[in-house]
């Protein structure tokens, strides 16, 4: 019995493909299940146009893809994290913090898992990221790990709050002495 697969069987084959299996098997296992169908001209007629609509759909694929690549290939994605002196991070930046920045900064949605990065980046500077668009179209994105500017700016900017605080109090510190010194006299 000649019959068309329609989902993956094992040991026997996967969808699509047209085979010769023993009458019992196919008539008693494989048609009742719906895991084949007869191999007539009509479904082999189906067959062909599924296939064919399979690859136009692939093509498309790969022309959305080829489009997103020359859009990545233009771009950079800064990313500011905490660092210490020496440019090491507290922390890490990973493949999920690249694919939202990429999408925050950008527009451009990447699922985090198509980010392939080798290893978490840990310290500031420029990295180029492979980002897997499609299995035949890889694109690597630039990068820039950059330390927060708030970090360094907060201590000073606090010392220079502590010494204007400081400054009105003994302004006003100055003040009552100089009000209580005219109220004795």
């Amino acid at each position: 019995m000649k019959v068309i697969l329609q989902s993956e069987v094992e040991n026997l084959g996967k969808n699509g493909d047209v085979l010769v299996v023993a009458d019992g098997y196919g008539r008693n296992y494989l048609l009742p299940k719906g895991l084949a169908v007869k191999a007539t001209p009509q479904n082999l007629k189906k067959l062909e146009a599924l296939i064919k609509a399979r690859e136009e759909q692939k093509k498309e694929e790969i022309e959305a893809a080829r489009g997103l690549e020359a859009k990545i290939n233009e771009i950079t994605v800064v990313i500011r994290a905490k660092a210490g002196d020496k440019g090491k991070l507290f922390g890490s930046v990973t493949n999920s913090d690249i694919a939202a920045q990429l999408e925050e900064q950008h527009g451009i949605v990447v699922d985090k898992r198509k980010v392939d990065l080798k290893q978490s980046i840990k310290e500031t500077g420029f990295y180029t990221v492979n980002i897997k668009l499609h299995p035949e179209v890889n694109v690597g994105l630039k990068v820039s790990v950059e330390p927060e500017q708030d970090q360094k700016k907060q201590p000073v900017e606090k010392a220079e709050e502590e010494l204007e605080q400081k400054e009105v109090l003994e302004k006003t510190e100055v003040e009552e002495q100089e009000k209580t010194g005219e109220e004795e006299e």
